[in-house]
């Protein structure tokens, strides 16, 4: 595969690129809409739908540096070849899958990370790796839920402050409206830095077999099927790990479902405007323990929080892992 793509194979490959954009709206709408759904504010078929619609136009509101970094900034974009491109894919979809399977709010971005990463290191070692791109994309493992974390937190005591005066019935109106926004604002941060990380894939890939004119950028072919890919993923929604992010971490009510959306999607803002490919996954669970934390300690499920770390630690060499494999079984196939 590493010679020049017939026009199929390079369709075939930008298809399988597309694939693991669907599963990753299917594996994160969980993350759009779990407390919208766990609050009951929205049914669940109307939330996707709600989600998709917001992932889908996020294009329209951000620039396209998480795109840059995936393409360019995490391995040598000319180390690049289709059977790296494909290996890479096949660690991230497989590991989608498993996680998918068992419920596990994982990582589709790091799991996307790793996979280029393994197979980069089967094909070249560690000359093709681009270190300070990497090192930038592991940092928000920690810092992407630690400032979803913080934002919550304080959105909660400052909101709490706010409407110490009213009923609980009132609070609980107001917000429930204010959930819209939150939700709407989440939804569009997630579909602005996830969708991205698939359209730096595919321009990557079409640089590498010379259809972008010798220089790196995204084509608005590429933008709108990534975009529209992801959408379709979030209308089929991830129903099991909706389960475990809106009501086995902690229980919500519309006040702190609004605090940990809001505090969610400005995480989300700054890290796609930094061009940094954060784990919208990470960002949102950060932010419900955070909510949940505010509440009282006690009201957070740290057994299963602490599961769920696991989870995010094991996606990025668990993913290299598998597609290093892809990438060797390429060479004997």
């Amino acid at each position: 595969m590493d010679a020049a793509l017939s026009l199929p194979l390079l369709i075939g490959l930008v298809g399988i690129a597309l694939f693991f954009d669907f599963l990753n709206g299917l594996h994160d709408a969980a993350n759009s809409i779990a407390t919208i759904v766990s609050t009951r504010v929205l049914r669940p078929h109307y939330a996707v739908a709600w989600a998709a619609f917001f992932n889908f136009i996020a294009f329209l509101f951000f620039g396209l540096h998480v795109a840059e970094t995936l393409g360019t900034g995490i391995i040598d974009a000319g180390s690049v070849t289709p059977r790296l491109i494909f290996a890479a894919l096949m660690g991230a979809i497989s590991w989608n899958l498993i996680t998918w399977f068992f419920g596990i709010p994982s990582s589709s971005s790091h799991a996307l990370v790793g996979g280029l990463v393994g197979a980069a290191l089967a094909r070249t070692g560690f000359d093709a790796i681009v270190w300070t791109g990497l090192l930038k994309t592991v940092s928000a493992i920690f810092l992407s839920p630690a400032i979803g974390f913080f934002l919550a937190l304080m959105l909660v005591l400052l909101v709490s402050w706010l409407f110490v005066r009213q009923t609980p019935f009132a609070v609980d109106r107001t917000f429930r409206g204010l959930q819209f926004v939150s939700a709407s604002l989440y939804s569009l941060g997630h579909g602005g830095n996830d969708a991205q990380k698939t359209m730096g894939i595919i321009a990557v890939l079409l640089f590498s077999e010379g259809h972008l004119g010798g220089e790196f950028h995204v084509p608005f072919w590429v933008v709108i099927t990534c975009q529209s890919a992801m959408a379709l993923g979030t209308l089929f929604g991830g129903w099991r790990i909706v389960h475990t992010m809106g009501s086995r971490i902690t229980r919500l009510k519309p006040m702190q479902g609004f605090c940990a959306e809001t505090g969610g999607a400005i995480t989300l803002f700054g890290a796609t405007w930094l061009g940094i490919p954060v784990s919208t996954t990470h960002t949102i669970t950060g932010a419900i323990v955070g909510v949940g934390a505010a509440r009282r300690v006690s009201a957070v499920r740290w057994q299963l929080a602490g599961n769920i770390v696991v989870a995010w630690v094991l996606t990025m060499p668990a993913a290299a892992l598998v597609a290093a494999c892809f990438y060797w079984l390429g060479g004997v196939v």
